[in-house]
Protein backbone atom coordinates (compact mmCIF):
# COMPACT_ATOMS: atom_id res chain seq x y z
CA UNK A 1 0.00 0.00 0.00
CA UNK A 2 1.24 3.57 -1.19
CA UNK A 3 1.88 5.65 2.04
CA UNK A 4 -1.06 8.31 2.28
CA UNK A 5 -2.09 11.38 4.24
CA UNK A 6 -4.89 13.20 4.52
CA UNK A 7 -4.21 16.57 3.34
CA UNK A 8 -6.43 19.53 4.60
CA UNK A 9 -5.73 21.73 2.25
CA UNK A 10 -7.16 19.16 -0.43
CA UNK A 11 -10.11 18.08 2.02
CA UNK A 12 -8.93 14.06 0.74
CA UNK A 13 -6.45 11.39 1.29
CA UNK A 14 -3.61 11.77 -1.11
CA UNK A 15 -0.62 9.49 -1.87
CA UNK A 16 2.74 11.24 -0.39
CA UNK A 17 5.39 12.05 -2.35
CA UNK A 18 8.05 13.82 -1.37
CA UNK A 19 9.57 17.68 -3.15
CA UNK A 20 13.10 15.89 -3.15
CA UNK A 21 13.40 11.97 -3.68
CA UNK A 22 13.63 10.46 -0.32
CA UNK A 23 13.93 13.83 1.99
CA UNK A 24 10.98 15.48 3.76
CA UNK A 25 11.00 18.80 5.27
CA UNK A 26 8.90 19.72 7.58
CA UNK A 27 7.58 22.01 9.63
CA UNK A 28 5.87 21.59 13.17
CA UNK A 29 3.96 24.61 14.87
CA UNK A 30 5.45 24.40 18.33
CA UNK A 31 4.38 25.91 21.81
CA UNK A 32 4.23 30.04 22.71
CA UNK A 33 5.95 30.00 25.89
CA UNK A 34 4.01 31.82 28.04
CA UNK A 35 2.98 29.02 30.61
CA UNK A 36 3.59 25.45 30.82
CA UNK A 37 2.35 22.94 27.80
CA UNK A 38 -0.43 20.98 28.97
CA UNK A 39 -1.48 17.00 27.93
CA UNK A 40 -3.71 18.84 25.19
CA UNK A 41 -0.79 20.58 23.46
CA UNK A 42 0.84 17.56 23.45
CA UNK A 43 -1.26 15.68 21.31
CA UNK A 44 -0.27 18.01 18.38
CA UNK A 45 3.25 17.37 19.43
CA UNK A 46 3.17 13.56 19.62
CA UNK A 47 1.81 13.18 16.31
CA UNK A 48 4.34 15.47 14.58
CA UNK A 49 6.86 12.41 16.21
CA UNK A 50 5.33 9.44 15.35
CA UNK A 51 4.85 11.35 11.55
CA UNK A 52 7.99 11.98 11.67
CA UNK A 53 9.08 8.18 13.09
CA UNK A 54 7.07 6.58 10.47
CA UNK A 55 8.48 8.35 7.63
CA UNK A 56 11.80 7.63 8.97
CA UNK A 57 10.69 3.93 9.36
CA UNK A 58 9.28 4.01 5.57
CA UNK A 59 13.49 5.25 4.02
CA UNK A 60 12.59 8.96 4.40
CA UNK A 61 15.45 11.04 5.52
CA UNK A 62 13.47 13.99 8.07
CA UNK A 63 14.25 17.84 8.47
CA UNK A 64 11.62 18.30 10.97
CA UNK A 65 11.59 21.77 12.28
CA UNK A 66 9.11 23.08 15.56
CA UNK A 67 9.02 26.95 16.42
CA UNK A 68 9.17 28.38 19.45
CA UNK A 69 6.81 31.26 19.71
CA UNK A 70 8.21 33.29 22.20
CA UNK A 71 7.28 36.72 21.33
CA UNK A 72 4.20 38.61 19.02
CA UNK A 73 0.60 35.84 19.78
CA UNK A 74 -1.36 38.46 21.43
CA UNK A 75 -4.12 36.90 24.24
CA UNK A 76 -7.31 36.53 21.42
CA UNK A 77 -4.73 35.24 18.34
CA UNK A 78 -5.54 38.40 16.32
CA UNK A 79 -4.11 41.99 15.78
CA UNK A 80 -4.93 43.45 18.91
CA UNK A 81 -4.40 42.67 22.69
CA UNK A 82 -1.67 41.86 25.29
CA UNK A 83 0.78 39.99 24.27
CA UNK A 84 0.37 36.56 26.07
CA UNK A 85 4.24 36.18 27.47
CA UNK A 86 4.15 40.07 28.33
CA UNK A 87 0.57 39.20 29.41
CA UNK A 88 2.11 36.26 31.87
CA UNK A 89 4.94 38.29 32.91
CA UNK A 90 2.43 40.63 34.80
CA UNK A 91 0.88 38.48 36.84
CA UNK A 92 3.91 36.86 37.93
CA UNK A 93 5.55 40.57 38.35
CA UNK A 94 8.94 39.24 36.31
CA UNK A 95 10.52 39.62 33.20
CA UNK A 96 9.39 38.54 30.05
CA UNK A 97 12.27 36.52 28.83
CA UNK A 98 13.07 35.13 31.89
CA UNK A 99 9.02 33.21 31.37
CA UNK A 100 9.78 32.72 27.81
CA UNK A 101 13.18 30.74 28.61
CA UNK A 102 11.79 29.18 31.54
CA UNK A 103 9.22 27.32 29.62
CA UNK A 104 11.24 26.66 26.80
CA UNK A 105 13.42 24.71 28.99
CA UNK A 106 10.74 22.80 31.09
CA UNK A 107 8.76 21.96 27.05
CA UNK A 108 12.46 20.73 25.89
CA UNK A 109 12.20 18.06 28.72
CA UNK A 110 8.61 17.30 28.83
CA UNK A 111 9.26 16.37 25.31
CA UNK A 112 12.15 13.93 26.31
CA UNK A 113 10.23 12.77 29.35
CA UNK A 114 7.44 11.68 26.39
CA UNK A 115 10.61 10.24 24.04
CA UNK A 116 10.04 12.28 21.13
CA UNK A 117 13.13 12.46 18.84
CA UNK A 118 15.05 15.47 18.99
CA UNK A 119 13.62 18.28 16.16
CA UNK A 120 16.42 19.11 13.71
CA UNK A 121 16.06 22.67 14.95
CA UNK A 122 14.06 24.56 17.33
CA UNK A 123 13.86 28.17 15.83
CA UNK A 124 12.64 30.99 18.31
CA UNK A 125 10.95 33.94 16.92
CA UNK A 126 12.71 36.36 18.78
CA UNK A 127 16.13 35.20 16.96
CA UNK A 128 14.53 35.52 13.64
CA UNK A 129 13.63 38.95 13.04
CA UNK A 130 15.31 39.83 10.01
CA UNK A 131 14.42 36.92 8.29
CA UNK A 132 10.49 38.24 9.23
CA UNK A 133 11.75 41.85 8.16
CA UNK A 134 12.83 40.88 5.07
CA UNK A 135 9.53 39.24 4.61
CA UNK A 136 7.78 42.04 5.77
CA UNK A 137 9.71 44.18 3.29
CA UNK A 138 9.10 42.30 0.08
CA UNK A 139 5.52 41.93 0.49
CA UNK A 140 4.94 45.73 1.09
CA UNK A 141 7.32 45.90 -2.29
CA UNK A 142 5.21 43.73 -4.42
CA UNK A 143 2.26 45.49 -3.35
CA UNK A 144 0.55 42.78 -0.94
CA UNK A 145 0.46 44.62 2.05
CA UNK A 146 0.68 48.07 3.70
CA UNK A 147 1.76 50.73 5.87
CA UNK A 148 -0.58 52.32 8.30
CA UNK A 149 1.31 54.51 10.64
CA UNK A 150 4.06 52.05 12.37
CA UNK A 151 1.60 48.82 11.55
CA UNK A 152 2.04 46.99 8.49
CA UNK A 153 -0.56 44.86 7.29
CA UNK A 154 -0.97 41.99 4.26
CA UNK A 155 -4.02 42.76 2.33
CA UNK A 156 -6.35 39.60 1.82
CA UNK A 157 -7.90 40.82 -1.38
CA UNK A 158 -4.42 40.61 -3.18
CA UNK A 159 -4.22 36.96 -3.06
CA UNK A 160 -7.42 35.41 -4.06
CA UNK A 161 -6.89 31.89 -2.90
CA UNK A 162 -7.46 33.37 0.54
CA UNK A 163 -9.52 30.63 2.30
CA UNK A 164 -8.95 27.80 0.34
CA UNK A 165 -7.57 25.78 3.56
CA UNK A 166 -10.40 26.34 6.13
CA UNK A 167 -13.15 27.68 4.08
CA UNK A 168 -13.07 31.40 5.11
CA UNK A 169 -12.81 33.30 2.22
CA UNK A 170 -12.51 36.92 1.69
CA UNK A 171 -16.02 37.20 0.76
CA UNK A 172 -17.47 34.91 3.45
CA UNK A 173 -15.85 36.09 6.43
CA UNK A 174 -17.97 38.49 8.64
CA UNK A 175 -15.83 41.14 10.54
CA UNK A 176 -15.72 40.13 14.23
CA UNK A 177 -15.35 36.56 13.57
CA UNK A 178 -11.68 35.70 15.29
CA UNK A 179 -10.80 38.78 12.96
CA UNK A 180 -10.43 42.34 14.73
CA UNK A 181 -12.44 44.96 13.17
CA UNK A 182 -10.12 48.20 13.35
CA UNK A 183 -10.53 51.45 10.62
CA UNK A 184 -7.28 51.57 9.68
CA UNK A 185 -7.49 48.40 7.70
CA UNK A 186 -8.58 48.34 4.30
CA UNK A 187 -10.21 45.18 4.77
CA UNK A 188 -11.20 43.45 8.22
CA UNK A 189 -9.82 40.30 7.36
CA UNK A 190 -6.26 42.28 6.59
CA UNK A 191 -3.99 40.47 9.13
CA UNK A 192 -1.09 42.18 11.12
CA UNK A 193 2.81 41.26 10.22
CA UNK A 194 4.81 44.01 12.00
CA UNK A 195 2.82 45.89 14.88
CA UNK A 196 3.86 48.91 17.16
CA UNK A 197 3.52 50.08 20.53
CA UNK A 198 5.85 51.79 22.77
CA UNK A 199 4.20 49.96 26.40
CA UNK A 200 5.55 46.56 24.36
CA UNK A 201 8.58 45.08 26.59
CA UNK A 202 10.03 42.84 23.46
CA UNK A 203 10.55 45.22 20.71
CA UNK A 204 12.90 46.45 17.79
CA UNK A 205 13.75 48.65 15.64
CA UNK A 206 12.88 49.06 11.98
CA UNK A 207 12.42 51.14 9.00
CA UNK A 208 8.74 51.01 10.32
CA UNK A 209 9.19 52.60 13.62
CA UNK A 210 11.04 52.39 16.73
CA UNK A 211 8.39 50.34 19.03
CA UNK A 212 7.85 47.22 16.55
CA UNK A 213 7.53 43.88 16.70
CA UNK A 214 6.26 40.85 14.21
CA UNK A 215 2.58 39.48 13.55
CA UNK A 216 1.99 36.07 15.13
CA UNK A 217 1.54 34.79 11.63
CA UNK A 218 4.77 36.09 10.06
CA UNK A 219 7.07 34.55 12.19
CA UNK A 220 6.32 30.73 11.32
CA UNK A 221 6.90 31.58 7.39
CA UNK A 222 9.90 33.40 7.92
CA UNK A 223 11.40 30.59 10.29
CA UNK A 224 9.83 27.95 7.66
CA UNK A 225 11.97 29.76 5.17
CA UNK A 226 15.15 30.19 6.96
CA UNK A 227 15.46 26.71 7.79
CA UNK A 228 13.74 24.65 5.10
CA UNK A 229 13.50 26.77 2.30
CA UNK A 230 10.69 28.55 0.01
CA UNK A 231 9.07 25.08 -0.03
CA UNK A 232 8.13 22.34 2.47
CA UNK A 233 6.61 18.90 2.13
CA UNK A 234 4.44 19.14 5.29
CA UNK A 235 3.31 21.63 7.55
CA UNK A 236 1.37 20.38 10.91
CA UNK A 237 -0.15 21.53 13.80
CA UNK A 238 -3.84 21.58 16.12
CA UNK A 239 -7.23 22.27 14.18
CA UNK A 240 -7.29 25.23 16.05
CA UNK A 241 -4.25 26.26 13.91
CA UNK A 242 -5.92 26.62 10.45
CA UNK A 243 -7.19 29.67 10.88
CA UNK A 244 -6.27 32.35 10.90
CA UNK A 245 -3.23 31.34 11.44
CA UNK A 246 -2.04 28.47 8.85
CA UNK A 247 -4.65 30.42 6.29
CA UNK A 248 -2.53 34.04 6.66
CA UNK A 249 1.10 31.61 6.62
CA UNK A 250 0.45 30.59 3.44
CA UNK A 251 -0.62 33.64 1.84
CA UNK A 252 2.24 35.72 3.03
CA UNK A 253 4.51 32.84 2.05
CA UNK A 254 3.08 32.22 -0.85
CA UNK A 255 2.81 36.21 -1.86
CA UNK A 256 6.36 36.95 -0.89
CA UNK A 257 7.94 33.35 -3.03
CA UNK A 258 5.82 33.28 -5.86
CA UNK A 259 5.35 29.59 -4.73
CA UNK A 260 3.37 27.30 -3.73
CA UNK A 261 4.30 27.00 0.39
CA UNK A 262 3.79 23.40 1.79
CA UNK A 263 2.16 20.42 -0.02
CA UNK A 264 0.29 18.65 2.89
CA UNK A 265 -1.19 20.61 5.80
CA UNK A 266 -1.87 17.61 8.26
CA UNK A 267 -3.82 18.77 11.93
CA UNK A 268 -4.90 16.80 14.77
CA UNK A 269 -7.95 17.18 16.61
CA UNK A 270 -8.65 18.51 20.56
CA UNK A 271 -8.39 16.18 23.50
CA UNK A 272 -11.07 16.54 25.50
CA UNK A 273 -10.74 16.02 29.21
CA UNK A 274 -13.51 14.15 31.45
CA UNK A 275 -15.94 14.67 27.90
CA UNK A 276 -15.26 18.66 27.40
CA UNK A 277 -13.08 20.95 27.10
CA UNK A 278 -9.90 21.62 29.62
CA UNK A 279 -10.39 24.38 32.25
CA UNK A 280 -8.26 25.90 34.59
CA UNK A 281 -11.48 26.18 36.51
CA UNK A 282 -12.40 23.37 36.14
CA UNK A 283 -9.22 22.13 37.61
CA UNK A 284 -8.29 19.87 34.69
CA UNK A 285 -5.24 20.86 32.81
CA UNK A 286 -3.15 18.68 33.09
CA UNK A 287 0.94 18.59 32.74
CA UNK A 288 3.39 16.13 32.99
CA UNK A 289 3.76 16.49 36.69
CA UNK A 290 0.48 15.68 37.16
CA UNK A 291 0.55 12.46 35.12
CA UNK A 292 3.68 11.88 37.16
CA UNK A 293 1.67 12.41 40.65
CA UNK A 294 -1.04 9.99 39.98
CA UNK A 295 1.48 7.25 39.35
CA UNK A 296 1.82 7.50 35.64
CA UNK A 297 4.94 7.11 33.92
CA UNK A 298 5.12 9.80 30.61
CA UNK A 299 5.49 6.36 28.53
CA UNK A 300 1.62 5.39 29.98
CA UNK A 301 0.32 9.08 28.44
CA UNK A 302 2.17 8.78 25.42
CA UNK A 303 0.69 5.75 24.78
CA UNK A 304 -2.87 7.02 26.17
CA UNK A 305 -2.76 9.65 23.21
CA UNK A 306 -1.89 7.79 20.57
CA UNK A 307 -4.38 5.08 20.71
CA UNK A 308 -6.35 7.70 19.35
CA UNK A 309 -6.46 8.22 15.35
CA UNK A 310 -5.23 11.97 15.13
CA UNK A 311 -8.28 13.23 13.01
CA UNK A 312 -11.16 12.07 15.67
CA UNK A 313 -11.81 13.90 19.29
CA UNK A 314 -10.24 12.15 21.91
CA UNK A 315 -11.21 11.67 25.25
CA UNK A 316 -8.67 11.58 28.89
CA UNK A 317 -9.93 10.46 31.80
CA UNK A 318 -7.86 8.83 34.64
CA UNK A 319 -9.61 5.47 34.32
CA UNK A 320 -8.70 6.07 30.63
CA UNK A 321 -5.25 6.28 31.60
CA UNK A 322 -5.06 3.66 33.75
CA UNK A 323 -6.63 1.41 30.57
CA UNK A 324 -4.17 2.33 28.75
CA UNK A 325 -1.27 1.39 30.84
CA UNK A 326 -2.57 -2.03 31.22
CA UNK A 327 -2.95 -1.95 27.62
CA UNK A 328 0.69 -1.03 27.22
CA UNK A 329 1.89 -3.29 29.80
CA UNK A 330 0.82 -5.65 27.90
CA UNK A 331 2.80 -4.97 24.44
CA UNK A 332 5.49 -5.10 27.40
CA UNK A 333 4.29 -8.75 27.87
CA UNK A 334 4.27 -9.36 23.56
CA UNK A 335 7.88 -8.30 24.08
CA UNK A 336 8.68 -10.38 26.77
CA UNK A 337 6.90 -13.56 25.52
CA UNK A 338 8.27 -13.24 21.97
CA UNK A 339 12.09 -13.05 23.39
CA UNK A 340 11.40 -16.68 25.49
CA UNK A 341 9.65 -18.28 22.51
CA UNK A 342 12.82 -16.93 20.74
CA UNK A 343 15.13 -18.97 23.01
CA UNK A 344 12.23 -21.86 23.03
CA UNK A 345 10.26 -21.23 26.57
CA UNK A 346 6.57 -21.13 25.64
CA UNK A 347 7.02 -21.68 22.27
CA UNK A 348 5.43 -24.10 19.34
CA UNK A 349 6.33 -27.46 18.71
CA UNK A 350 7.85 -26.36 15.58
CA UNK A 351 10.50 -23.64 14.78
CA UNK A 352 8.88 -21.99 12.06
CA UNK A 353 5.05 -22.35 13.38
CA UNK A 354 3.20 -18.80 13.06
CA UNK A 355 5.49 -17.55 10.65
CA UNK A 356 2.20 -16.58 7.99
CA UNK A 357 0.72 -14.85 11.72
CA UNK A 358 3.85 -13.18 11.83
CA UNK A 359 3.63 -11.80 8.86
CA UNK A 360 0.11 -11.19 8.74
CA UNK A 361 0.51 -8.61 12.18
CA UNK A 362 3.91 -7.15 10.18
CA UNK A 363 1.29 -6.59 7.15
CA UNK A 364 -1.03 -5.27 8.59
CA UNK A 365 0.68 -2.83 10.77
CA UNK A 366 2.24 -1.31 8.20
CA UNK A 367 -0.70 -1.34 5.99
CA UNK A 368 -2.63 0.92 9.37
CA UNK A 369 0.33 3.29 9.41
CA UNK A 370 0.89 4.02 6.01
CA UNK A 371 -3.32 4.78 6.06
CA UNK A 372 -3.01 8.04 7.24
CA UNK A 373 -1.37 7.52 10.57
CA UNK A 374 -3.45 4.81 11.57
CA UNK A 375 -2.44 3.91 14.78
CA UNK A 376 -5.11 2.26 16.94
CA UNK A 377 -5.63 -0.29 14.12
CA UNK A 378 -1.44 -0.68 13.88
CA UNK A 379 -1.65 -1.39 17.72
CA UNK A 380 -4.76 -3.88 17.37
CA UNK A 381 -2.44 -5.82 14.88
CA UNK A 382 -0.04 -6.57 17.73
CA UNK A 383 -2.54 -7.09 20.48
CA UNK A 384 -3.12 -10.27 17.79
CA UNK A 385 -0.06 -11.11 17.82
CA UNK A 386 0.07 -10.95 21.83
CA UNK A 387 -2.83 -13.44 21.37
CA UNK A 388 -0.88 -16.13 19.31
CA UNK A 389 2.01 -15.68 21.55
CA UNK A 390 -0.15 -15.92 24.83
CA UNK A 391 -1.84 -19.45 22.80
CA UNK A 392 2.13 -20.12 22.29
CA UNK A 393 0.83 -20.96 18.26
CA UNK A 394 4.83 -19.00 17.64
CA UNK A 395 7.33 -21.63 16.95
CA UNK A 396 11.42 -19.98 17.81
CA UNK A 397 11.81 -18.63 14.40
CA UNK A 398 8.52 -16.78 14.33
CA UNK A 399 9.10 -15.53 17.54
CA UNK A 400 12.64 -14.54 17.03
CA UNK A 401 11.05 -12.68 13.58
CA UNK A 402 8.28 -10.87 14.84
CA UNK A 403 10.65 -9.77 18.24
CA UNK A 404 13.17 -8.10 15.73
CA UNK A 405 9.93 -6.05 13.75
CA UNK A 406 8.53 -4.98 17.42
CA UNK A 407 11.92 -3.75 17.99
CA UNK A 408 13.07 -2.29 14.74
CA UNK A 409 9.71 -1.13 13.23
CA UNK A 410 6.46 -1.23 15.69
CA UNK A 411 8.35 0.42 18.78
CA UNK A 412 10.25 2.92 16.49
CA UNK A 413 6.93 4.46 15.54
CA UNK A 414 5.14 4.07 19.06
CA UNK A 415 8.31 4.87 20.77
CA UNK A 416 6.95 3.63 24.53
CA UNK A 417 7.35 -0.03 24.65
CA UNK A 418 9.33 -1.96 27.06
CA UNK A 419 11.47 -4.31 24.60
CA UNK A 420 14.85 -4.38 26.52
CA UNK A 421 14.90 -7.60 28.38
CA UNK A 422 14.76 -6.45 32.15
CA UNK A 423 16.82 -8.51 34.50
CA UNK A 424 16.25 -9.26 38.09
CA UNK A 425 18.77 -9.08 40.65
CA UNK A 426 20.87 -11.70 42.46
CA UNK A 427 18.04 -12.56 45.49
CA UNK A 428 14.81 -12.32 43.93
CA UNK A 429 16.51 -14.42 41.37
CA UNK A 430 17.34 -16.86 44.09
CA UNK A 431 13.61 -16.26 45.76
CA UNK A 432 12.46 -17.73 42.23
CA UNK A 433 14.74 -20.47 42.26
CA UNK A 434 13.99 -21.31 46.04
CA UNK A 435 10.05 -21.45 44.89
CA UNK A 436 10.87 -24.17 42.17
CA UNK A 437 12.69 -26.32 44.81
CA UNK A 438 9.76 -26.34 47.27
CA UNK A 439 7.75 -26.95 44.37
CA UNK A 440 9.57 -30.13 43.43
CA UNK A 441 9.26 -31.17 46.96
CA UNK A 442 5.65 -30.68 47.04
CA UNK A 443 6.25 -27.95 49.81
CA UNK A 444 3.63 -26.26 48.69
CA UNK A 445 2.96 -24.13 51.95
CA UNK A 446 6.64 -22.95 51.50
CA UNK A 447 6.34 -22.19 47.82
CA UNK A 448 2.72 -20.17 48.21
CA UNK A 449 5.02 -18.18 50.98
CA UNK A 450 7.92 -17.62 48.54
CA UNK A 451 5.66 -16.23 45.86
CA UNK A 452 3.23 -13.90 48.37
CA UNK A 453 6.89 -12.24 49.38
CA UNK A 454 7.79 -11.34 45.75
CA UNK A 455 4.34 -10.25 44.97
CA UNK A 456 5.09 -7.48 47.47
CA UNK A 457 8.04 -7.13 45.97
CA UNK A 458 6.71 -6.32 42.35
CA UNK A 459 6.86 -9.69 41.10
CA UNK A 460 4.27 -11.75 39.56
CA UNK A 461 4.95 -15.46 38.95
CA UNK A 462 3.15 -17.44 36.55
CA UNK A 463 3.32 -21.83 36.27
CA UNK A 464 3.99 -22.90 32.73
CA UNK A 465 4.21 -26.81 31.51
CA UNK A 466 7.87 -25.34 30.64
CA UNK A 467 8.58 -23.48 33.48
CA UNK A 468 8.05 -20.15 35.53
CA UNK A 469 7.38 -16.83 34.04
CA UNK A 470 7.62 -13.80 35.98
CA UNK A 471 6.82 -9.98 35.01
CA UNK A 472 6.61 -6.87 37.20
CA UNK A 473 3.18 -6.27 38.47
CA UNK A 474 1.11 -2.96 37.42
Amino acid sequence: MALAFYNTLTGKKETFESLEPRVVRMYNCGPTVYNRAHIGNFRAYLFADTLRRWLECSGFEVRQVMNITDVGHLLDDADDGEDKIEAQAKREKRDPWEISRGHTETFMKDLAALGCEPAFVYPKASEHIPEMLEMIDGLVAKGFAYQVGEDVYFEVKKFPRYGRLSGNTVDSLAAGSRIEVREEKRHPADFALWKSDAHHIMKWESRYGQHGFPGWHIECSAMARKHLGDKIDIHTGGEDNIFPHHESEIAQSECFTGQPFATFWMHTKFLQVDGGKMSKSLGNVYSIDDIRAKGFEPRHLRFCLLRGHYRQPLNFTWPILAESKAALENLDDLAARLRRAQGGQGAAASADDGLEEVADAMDEFRAAMDDDLNTPRAIAALMKLRTHAIEERLGSMAAAQGLKFLENTANKVLGCIRVAEETLDDEIESAIAARQDARKRRDFKESDRIRDELLAQGIVLEDTPKGVIWKRKS
